[in-house]
């Protein structure tokens, strides 16, 4: 089951709310680990929720699928809602992010997949620039202290 690919069959390409969940995971010295996309760009590990899932298990599946890392999502960091996303097969969404602050409770890092091109962990004051406007508002949110946010 894919919810977005069966609700895209059912409207086409018109604007839709779509919900998604994500996590910030850190080192022991503070480095965030962030993953290049295959498709481009660096972000934070996530995905969207498929019909039925929460949003805490969503983050967790996403972590395992995209990073080899079993998670447990600890505390809600906060909501970003006010995206608008156009993607260049036409499909139109607003983006809403539950962002989650995790801990990694097993598993081993692994980018072989095919959503990964790379994952490491950077320090916060060498960040690269994210491809998405919500993940790096989440992460200076996470970085001040300011959670939770909700934007």
């Amino acid at each position: 089951m894919d919810y977005i690919q069966d609700l895209r069959r059912a409207v086409g390409h018109a604007p839709v709310i779509l919900t998604f969940a994500g996590g910030i995971v850190s080192d022991a010295d503070g480095a965030i680990l962030l993953q290049e996309r295959s498709d481009g760009g660096w972000g934070l590990p996530g995905g969207a929720l498929e019909f039925g899932e929460t949003a805490a298990s969503a983050c967790t599946r996403e972590f395992r699928e995209e990073t080899g890392l079993a998670v447990a999502p600890i505390r809600l960091l906060g909501v970003d809602s006010g995206a608008i996303q156009h993607y260049q097969n036409g499909d139109v969404a607003q983006c809403v992010v539950l962002f989650f602050a995790c801990r990694v409770v097993g598993g081993r890092l692994d980018a072989a997949n095919a959503e990964t091109a790379a994952l490491r962990y950077f320090a916060p004051d060498a960040l690269p620039k994210l491809f998405s406007p919500q993940h790096e508002r989440a992460l200076a949110h996470y970085l001040n202290g300011d959670v939770p946010f909700a934007d």
